[in-house]
């Protein structure tokens, strides 16, 4: 079967609300799915919808072309930790997954090689409801792991990570996507994804937003500007205005200036006798990108418990 998710045309009301409204996108494998969206913009429901959690209202969320209620052996499809505290805490990580695996039919070896997986092996005999989220989130994996699915729905998994843990989770998502899996992980901390995604799905207001590569969507949002670092910020803002560009003051020592080639900066610098140390193509940050294309998307709204508890 195909590792993908396909999520067409999905519309959801709660009660007054309109969580999704027509969002269509797809997973594939052999990369990382970033999730993207302001609060409220109906990323858990979306995956809450695919997993059968809730039901749509219209549209269809496959994985492998079936819905998730019609896969024979689900967990052996789709992975997925959407919340890393639903778990006993009185037992043990390990109890924990051998329970899981039990309830697959899984030998108890396998619980052993995920949890070295996951790099739960120090803290495996310990119970879970003393551990960080950091070390909640590994068990979540290890759990999604247990049947080695070629599909992976994770939600914020790199909440409550030290820096530790967020190196290993970058490693891990692109270790997976490699694999041939199919990963989709939702998150606010644009600076992890832009270090592992591939691909990116933003989403707003129950709608998709953009559905692009991460290179291509970095590209867009530096467009033709240049960065410019000077320690006379007032005096080369004056001058460049004055010149036809539009300046954006970004720290005390930077400048984003558009409207004029990098050539045409030198030379009225040079001309005005202002000092600068760098001039240079705008690379866009996915967080400065990500804020560009959802700036019109924020809006405070009631959302049910899955959507709100981010």
């Amino acid at each position: 079967m195909e590792s993908t998710i396909e999520v067409n045309g999905l519309h959801k009301r709660f009660g007054p609300t309109l969580a999704l409204d027509g969002v269509s996108f797809t997973v594939r494998p052999g990369q990382v799915t970033g999730f993207v969206g302001p609060n409220g913009a109906g990323k858990s429901t979306t995956m809450r919808v695919v997993l059968g959690l809730d039901a749509a209202d219209e549209g269809s969320a496959l994985i492998g072309g079936q819905p998730y209620h019609r896969l024979r052996h689900p967990l052996s499809h789709v992975g997925s930790l959407l919340d890393a505290s639903a778990l006993q805490p009185g037992r043990t990580a390990r109890n924990h997954l051998l329970w899981l695996a039990h309830s697959q039919g899984l030998r108890r070896s396998r619980v052993d090689e995920v949890i070295e997986q996951a790099g739960l092996e120090k803290a495996a005999r310990r119970k879970a409801g003393g551990f960080s989220l950091g070390m909640r989130q590994r068990l979540g994996i290890a759990a999604a792991m247990l049947c080695d699915p070629p599909v992976l729905m994770m939600d914020e998994p790199f909440n409550g990570m030290d820096p530790e843990g967020i190196v290993w989770m970058r490693r891990f998502l692109a270790g997976l996507a490699r694999q041939g899996r199919a990963v989709l992980v939702s998150s606010h901390l644009m600076s992890e994804l832009q270090d592992t995604a591939d691909h990116l799905v933003v989403i707003g207001r129950g709608k998709v937003i953009a559905d692009t590569s991460v290179a291509e969507l970095l590209a867009e949002a530096s467009g033709d500007r240049v960065t410019l670092r000077t320690t006379a910020r007032a005096e080369a803002t004056t001058l460049l205005a004055h010149a036809g560009a539009t300046v954006t003051a970004t720290d005390r020592d930077t400048l984003i200036i558009a409207g004029l080639p990098a050539e045409r900066i030198v030379a009225v610098l040079a001309e005005g006798g202002v000092p600068f140390s760098e001039v240079s193509a705008h690379r866009a940050s996915l967080e400065e990108a990500y804020m560009e294309l959802t700036r019109d998307a924020v809006e405070f709204r009631a959302e049910p418990a899955a959507e709100s508890a981010r």
